[in-house]
This record gives C-alpha cells, structure tokens and sequence, in this order.
C-alpha cells in the first residue's frame, strides 16, 4: 500500500480488525520512510459490477457513487452512521448476489429506492426527487400523495 503522504510504497501494518460493519477490514498502516500513520479498508467483492445507463452508455460500478448519493438524501436525518454503513453494504451485496454483471441503472435506483421506504420516508422523497428527475413542485406533490394511505369515509 502506498504512503498517502510520502509515496512510499512499503508500509507495514499495525493493527488489523473487523470494521464496525463487519463486513470490511479495518488496517492501521505505518510508513517507515516518513512516520506516518494512516488507515486502510479491506471489502470482498464478489464480482465485478457494470452499470448500464439509461442512455446505454457502461460504467464500472462505484460504491462511493452510491454511498454519496445515498448520504445526501439522509443528510440531517435521524440515522446513525453505522446504519447507514450496513445499509449500503446491504445494497452492495444484494447487487453482487444477483448473478449478473451488468446492472441496469433503473435496478439499482429501484433497490437504493425500495431501501429507502422502509428506512426513512424524507430521505425516500429525496432520493426520489433525483432518480424520478422532479422538475416541478407538482412532481412532489403527485409523488408524495401516492404515499399517504387514502382516507376512507366513517
């Protein structure tokens, strides 16, 4: 592993342990040529993902993309971090254990999505407003009514 400070490419490890997701490697790493010290995440991954984008064009898969995109429709909700972590880990591995390479984008907004609704309903809309490319604030109100349960008459 590269030093992120100096460029030196042999670093020792120091420490190694499960991360708080369990499902990573947490790897304290130290650089004998300049002191520093930093840390590494280890992840299996199972396969490697292509997405297939609307316009047909095919870009590898990037968690970060997807974590990033996920983070900021929950930014400033009430969800610890390490839920988040599991979450995405979670819609990580559903993706990989689908057996296909090559993802259709509409799959995986529609899995982040289905996710979503049962985490946290702001963080839902949000999400949506992006995926479903909202371009009016009737688009949010059409979207959020289909929400709200229908009222029956007594």
């Amino acid at each position: 592993m590269r030093c992120p400070f100096c460029g030196n490419v042999d670093t020792q490890v120091k420490d190694s342990r499960p991360a708080e997701d369990h499902v990573s490697i947490r790897r304290r790493r130290f650089c004998p040529s300049c002191g520093g010290r930093f840390t590494t995440y280890e992840r299996v991954q199972l396969r490697d993902l292509v997405v297939v984008k609307t316009s047909g064009r095919r870009e590898t898969f990037d968690r970060d993309k997807l974590e990033r995109s996920i983070r900021i429709a929950l930014q400033k909700r009430p969800l610890d971090p390490e839920r988040i972590d599991q979450m995405i880990s979670g819609i990580v591995r559903r993706l990989e254990s689908m057996g296909e390479t090559d993802l259709d984008s509409k799959q995986i907004g529609g899995i982040v999505m289905e996710t979503l609704a049962r985490i946290d309903t702001v963080a839902y809309v949000r999400f949506a407003s992006v995926y479903k490319n909202f371009q009016a604030a009737d688009d949010f109100e059409d979207f959020v009514s289909e929400l709200r349960p229908t009222q029956t008459d007594k």
